[in-house]
């Protein structure tokens, strides 16, 4: 067994002889009589594992190394009673790396957000969820809006958004429900190499880990109820579906509403998350998985300031701003239907190979009215215009992979190895309205209908309302824009056990990105083919209790092609960039002590992007390439459980980000927008 893997249920079926496993992930059972067994071992969230052995008299049978896999789990019947150590902490994935790692002997590093610590805070949405990863920040909210996506939030010096599930894709145009998380993975750098770049951004990336079926019955009903009108109630049932307990079946779902502090706003949602094992025998099994959400919400409300003609007020107060106001209403809101689904199907090869087979599809979608404010500089005072549209878009994914997983030995060296070609697909329907002008507010909550864009002084109504809205809108163009693009990719990732203490991790991707975009415009076609390379090394000092590593990781983004030139002057051209490019290195330290009482990680990183694409600051119809980026900082991230009973959750991080190269001066030698605050801290503790 993969050592440190502590806690793992031995059982010998048929039998009442059982144990677990160490700190060292060893176990041991005694005075068993000469006969056929078969050996089950279960984890929670890893698959069930059964081995036939045959025990002479007086034979003492040594099995070496068993891997367990982590995913589509029904777990063991057999359940050895007792407190979980450092609930706060995870220290083995097989998310992260494709391949079943501990934390300590892992080159990257990643914060785990697990169900306990959601638990001990009553967490009802995925904001406050991830204010516990070390140097995560919300930057906005989920607008909701059409292709917009979940929540934004910056992580190492770039936004990035969560946009995996179990390690596939699964998209929304709302807010993710916390409802059905196992787990949240927060893994910190670029990381195109496994993941590609639909998924990832500069920073790192999200993935969310789902609950998955386990044997036996049972189930959970819980209400919460808050101020500013929460209510939330969340259901939990597993069951089994076969007599053999080789079916089963889990569900949860929530149904939650809530109000907001100023004087309009609203959400409400309906989340049902049907899941199905099925372990046809020993080798293999297959999972499906469905997250169904419907969700309603009133858009925030983004005030967007001019950089050509920039406000006096340094602060809300100069600005005169009245944060109860909404600058909505209630009848004009967004609704984000999405739904994911998965199938998963696990073949065990040989003792040494395994197969696994993955597919999901994603179709997210937005209806309803969207609005924001912006300042044109052209009237008196603080006066925000309000222009709104009336949505209607929708996205649709698919991703194919095929991955195979090795645990196997080169003469003396192990070898950890993952092997796997992957197909992605998106497609994106807009057919919303063009924008229209809906009268001006200032910060303080005056109105007018004065028209920035004529020269008469104008005194009408806009009213907040739909039939008002749908008046004006009536004006407007409808869009009818289709676009697609693919990706395909080869990638493959080894970590090389040169002795027990030392190991050297090295991956890499091929990836093929072919864009169809707009399917009626054939200019806008055009494909970029990149190789995104990783490689790591950790030495263990303390073998499974400290360990000193370093990384080089990669990112990147497909560029395409852009019209420029000056349209009034003759015919744009088309012009091609390279892709993006970010690498990062980092060094660092990692300690599981005091039997997994005590799990820190303290590192530092550096991330270089270079050939970002701007606008040209002499000419706004042209682009160029050439801006760079810097980002680095240090994180520390503990997690503890020094008595029984009382576990704790901090974090510290420092980021210094700026723009080193850039034609356009309001940007250079700055901080980026997407970079968030310098420096966070977060810290939770609780006592059961």
């Amino acid at each position: 067994m993969d050592p440190g893997l502590f806690g793992v249920n031995i059982h010998l079926k048929n039998t009442s002889k059982g144990t677990q496993t160490d700190e060292k992930g060893a176990f041991e059972i005694t005075n068993l009589a000469h006969g056929d067994y078969i050996l089950s071992l279960s984890y929670l969230g890893f698959k069930t594992r059964e081995i036939p052995l045959s025990i002479a008299n007086d034979q003492i049978s040594k099995l070496g190394s068993i891997t367990l896999y982590e995913g589509n789990e029904i777990l063991s019947e057999v359940v050895v009673e007792g407190e979980r150590r450092n609930k706060f902490s995870r220290k083995t994935t097989a998310y992260v790396s494709k391949l079943p790692l501990k934390d300590i002997e892992n080159t990257q590093v990643y914060s785990t957000i697990t169900n306990e610590l959601l638990d001990s805070q009553v967490v009802t949405n995925f904001d406050d969820a991830l204010k516990n990863a070390t140097g995560v920040e919300k930057l906005w909210s989920s607008t909701g809006r059409g292709g917009d996506g979940a929540g934004y939030y910056s992580l190492r010096g770039f936004s990035v958004q969560p946009q995996l599930v179990n390690g596939l894709p699964g998209l929304t145009n709302g807010t993710i429900n916390p409802a059905n998380i196992e787990r949240i993975e927060v893994l910190k750098g670029p990381s195109a190499t496994l993941f590609g770049n639909a998924v990832s951004s500069y920073g790192g990336l999200i993935n969310v880990v789902t609950k998955k079926p386990y044997v036996g019955t049972g189930g959970t009903l819980s209400f919460t109820s808050g101020t500013y009108g929460l209510n939330q109630i969340v259901g939990d049932f597993n069951t089994a579906l076969a007599k053999d307990d080789d079916v089963y079946f889990r569900i949860n779902t929530a149904y939650t509403t809530e109000q907001s502090f100023q004087n309009a706003g609203f959400r409400k949602s309906f989340f049902i998350a049907p899941s199905l094992s099925y372990k046809v025998n020993n080798r293999l099994s297959f999972s499906l998985y469905a997250e169904i959400t419907q969700a309603e919400q009133t858009n925030p409300m983004f005030l967007f300031l001019n950089r050509s003609a920039p406000t006096v007020a340094s602060n809300l107060a100069e600005l005169g701003y009245n944060h109860k106001l909404s600058f909505t209403s209630n009848d004009l809101s967004l609704q984000n239907p999405t739904q994911n689904y998965r199938v998963e199907m696990d073949y065990k090869m040989s003792d040494t190979w395994q197969s696994q087979t993955l597919l999901s599809k994603s179709a997210t979608s937005t209806k309803g009215y969207y609005s924001y404010l912006f300042d044109y500089g052209i009237l008196e005072g603080n006066t925000y215009s309000r222009f709104i549209n009336k949505q209607n878009a929708n996205t649709q994914t698919t991703d194919l992979q095929q991955n195979f997983v090795g645990d196997f030995k080169i003469g003396s060296l192990r070898n950890r190895m993952v092997l796997g070609v992957d197909y992605f697909n998106a497609t994106q329907t807009d057919n919303s309205t063009g924008y229209a002008f809906y009268g001006n507010i200032s910060p303080n909550g005056e109105s007018n209908g004065d028209d920035p864009f004529t020269t008469d002084i104008e005194d009408e109504s806009y009213p907040l309302s739909t039939s008002g809205v749908d008046a004006v809108l009536a004006s407007q163009g409808v869009s009818n824009i289709k676009s697609k693009y693919h990706i395909y990719s080869l990638y493959a990732s080894d970590v090389l056990n040169l002795t027990d203490k030392l190991s050297a991790m090295i991956g890499i991707r091929l990836d093929h990105f072919d864009n169809e975009g707009d399917l009626v415009r054939l200019e806008d076609d055009y494909n970029q083919t990149t190789v995104s390379p990783k490689f790591g090394i950790v030495y263990q000092p303390i073998l499974d209790r400290l360990s000193i590593f370093g990384n080089y990781q990669n990112g990147f983004t497909n560029v395409a092609p852009q019209l420029v030139g000056n349209p009034d002057q003759g015919p744009q051209i088309l012009k091609t960039f390279n892709p993006e490019e970010a690498n990062q290195m980092e060094i660092g330290v990692k300690t599981n002590l005091f039997h997994n009482r005590l799990n820190a990680t303290i590192s530092y990183y550096d991330i270089k992007v270079k050939d970002r694409v701007i606008t040209d600051p002499s000419s706004p119809f042209n682009k160029i390439q050439g801006g760079e980026v810097t980002s680095n900082g240090v994180e520390i991230e503990i997690n503890a459980n020094p008595i029984n009973g009382l576990n704790l959750r901090a974090g510290f991080s420092q980021n210094d980000s700026e723009t080193t190269e850039s034609d356009n001066l309001e940007i250079l030698n700055r901080r980026p927008l997407e970079a968030g605050p310098e420096t966070l801290y977060n810290f939770w503790t609780s006592y059961e």
